[in-house]
């Protein structure tokens, strides 16, 4: 994740594939993921790219640095402001982290590979030198492209995106990732990034248990 003052631009790498242009599907999670056909979960049930990015800005600016998932350093606040009917990751601020994290059972997962709120043109620039690979148990995974959509997002005072609470709409853009809920057991994600001159990595070990799906589910 990257801020760049003025711009308000944040950039996070968690799960996919080289960036292409445009949309495309998921392969190669039968053995990981329940997937109802070949198609994009998120041109099945997931959330619209507006939803997504405002939301999930909404919760990696909903911690102090202190206790920020984006900040956490071995997944122990990666559970932390989750909503009830998604589950989201976060990258880093251009580091590598190794994190251990729980995963309710039934709940889809949601996470850009890249991303950043800014104006339309520097996302333009932005989007041109995202790329990045992720795998998932082994295969390979995809992502979707949101090259700008207004989104609307609100932070707390002190987190590290931004420093304060106020409300702002802004253009997200990014490479995104939706999932449907991880079978139970234990998961591996190795993730590696790049845009710009920023470089990240992330290496999760998920663990996906009935025992601690959300009590709404």
């Amino acid at each position: 994740m990257r801020i760049k003052t003025g711009t308000v631009a944040v950039m996070t790498m968690v799960l996919a594939t080289l960036a292409g242009c445009g949309r495309s599907s998921a392969g190669g999670l039968e053995d990981s993921a329940s997937s109802a056909s070949s198609a994009p979960w998120s041109a099945q049930a997931g959330l619209s790219p507006e939803e997504l990015q405002s939301r999930w800005w909404t919760w990696a600016m909903s911690e102090p640095e202190g206790t920020n998932p984006v900040a956490d350093e071995d997944g122990s606040d990666c559970e932390r402001n989750q909503p009830k009917d998604v589950w989201f990751l976060a990258g880093t601020f251009g580091t590598r982290a190794e994190r251990t994290c729980s995963i309710p059972d039934g709940v889809p997962v949601a996470f850009p590979l890249v991303n950043l709120m800014a104006g339309p043109a520097v996302c333009t620039s932005f989007m041109s030198t995202a790329k990045g690979s992720a795998v998932l148990d082994g295969e390979e995974v995809e992502a979707e492209s949101s090259r700008g959509e207004p989104i609307s997002v609100q932070g707390v005072v002190f987190n590290p995106v931004t420093g304060t609470d106020e409300r702002f709409t802004t253009t997200g853009c990014g490479l995104w990732v939706q999932l449907p809920p991880l079978k139970s057991g234990k998961h591996t994600l190795t993730i590696r990034g790049q845009a710009e001159d920023l470089s990240v990595g992330v290496d999760y070990f998920l663990t996906v248990d009935a025992e601690d799906a959300l009590d709404a589910v």
